[in-house]
């Protein structure tokens, strides 16, 4: 087998058509040990994450500064407008070319972020699943307008528990996808979820997950990091971002974390105290469901934050594993 060395690590190495993932729940992190790692290995980053890649989107993203960005460059942020609709699909797809680039260069991808469903996508393929239907759409938000999404996704368990099981009762967007594929098809999403998809990845993987033991520390840094990002200049980048032709509170981009419940604040909805209590709650609530995908993965080594410096725990794991 090939190796990958690295002239600022000597012995740290990692074999060829080897990628490096570097996992988590918001708020962990991993920004800021990928930017060791990129140090010490031959490494590019590629970001794996479904907020990132909207132009405009950088505070209540927590997008890394444009200091760090030139200093360490992200593929796969700012690649689409926020009036676009960026897929699991489209990620593989992106994905794949971007490290086959990486590979191309004798160097070897490191891909950070959170969005678990990407990961998933990359690694095992999808399936095929009908594109989206405004007809359908319509009619499922019309009938979440009078009875609730709770109440849509009871209908989802009925339908699909397996899909219900994983999808939080507080992310519309999902359940109305799922129920939507169920009006189009007749079969659930599970069901198609489990059927061939793409070939899988032609790569290796080695996967790591940075996240505190305590979920109360996890809770203080994401309270800390949404008070910093309204320091920041949240509410303006939201009032910007809704100026501009096209974005609409309804836009995948605006039902991000943070971003639904500033446009709910913005249009009278929340007062600006019910917008910062929803807004750590659901960035909560999402490193929840994070953390959930985690535990599912299979050959996943957790990094102790309690063990010390974890890029120098990083590099000792990988010369110690069998690759």
């Amino acid at each position: 087998m090939s190796w990958i060395g690295s002239s600022n690590a000597g012995s740290n190495v990692l074999p060829e058509k080897t990628a490096l993932c570097l996992m988590g729940p918001t708020a962990s992190g991993k920004t800021d040990l990928a930017l060791e790692l990129v140090q010490a290995l031959p490494c590019d980053i590629i970001s794996v994450d479904s907020a990132l890649v909207y132009r405009g989107m950088d505070i209540g993203t927590a997008k890394p500064a444009p200091g760090i960005l030139k200093a360490a460059p992200h593929r796969l942020i700012d690649i689409c407008d926020p009036t676009e609709c960026y897929s699991a699909a489209r990620f593989r797809e992106d994905a794949l070319r971007e490290m086959e680039t990486i590979f191309a260069n004798g160097r070897t991808p490191l891909l950070v972020g959170g969005t678990m469903l990407y990961y998933r996508a990359l690694q095992y393929g999808l399936s095929k699943l009908p594109e989206a239907d405004p007809a359908v759409r319509t009619a499922l938000e019309a009938e979440a307008d009078s009875l609730g999404w709770a109440q849509m996704h009871q209908r989802l368990a009925q339908i699909d528990p397996a899909a219900a099981a994983r999808i939080h009762p507080n992310d519309p967007q999902r359940i109305q996808r799922a129920l939507e594929v169920f009006e189009l098809t007749g079969q659930t999403l599970t069901e198609l979820q489990n059927q061939n998809g793409e070939p899988q990845l032609p790569y290796r993987l080695i996967k790591l997950a940075r996240a505190p033991k305590e979920r109360a520390v996890l809770h203080q840094r994401i309270t800390r990091r949404f008070h910093q990002m309204l320091e920041l200049g949240f509410e303006d980048e939201v009032r910007g971002l809704l100026a501009q032709e096209g974005i609409t509170p309804d836009l995948p981009s605006m039902r991000s974390v943070g971003y639904r419940q500033m446009l709910a604040y913005l249009t009278g909805n929340l007062s600006h105290q019910q917008m910062v209590e929803r807004g750590i709650i659901a960035t909560r609530q999402l490193a929840k469901r994070q953390l959930t995908w985690l535990r599912s993965e299979q050959d996943l080594h957790w990094l102790d934050d309690e063990a010390g410096d974890l890029c120098q725990q990083t590099l000792k794991w990988l010369k110690s594993i069998s690759i």
